[in-house]
């Protein structure tokens, strides 16, 4: 079993940034960032697989994020940048240990504000 911890959540203005980071207690296949705001499903926001580097992102975000592994710290982290309002959302860091589609580690979240 794998435990993930996300941090680096907070409070930022429009057209600010942040930096996310998913530290894993174990080796996973990927790695990557869902979202949840209120009133909203819970969507995919990017992944990272550790063997290929290749990252991809929901349309949503490309362009804007980017998503980057450390294999030494067993860390993927979320650079977001030119955040607006409709980023504002709760993130989960989530996990593969195959390359399939289903996510079998999930994280607690952390809170995402972007507010003027």
């Amino acid at each position: 079993q794998v435990q993930l911890v996300e941090s680096g959540g907070g409070l930022v203005q429009p057209g600010g940034s942040l930096r996310l980071s998913c530290a894993a207690s174990g080796r996973t296949i990927r790695q990557g960032w869902f979202r949840q705001a209120p009133g909203k499903e819970r969507e995919f926001v990017a992944r990272y697989t550790w063997s290929t580097g290749i990252p991809m992102y929901a349309d949503s975000v490309k362009g804007r994020f980017t998503i980057s592994g450390d294999n030494a710290k067993s860390t993927v982290y979320l650079q977001m940048n030119n955040l607006d309002l409709e980023d504002t959302a709760v993130y989960y860091c989530a996990a593969t240990r195959g390359f399939g589609m289903n996510w079998d580690y999930w994280g607690q979240g952390t809170q995402v504000t972007v507010s003027s």
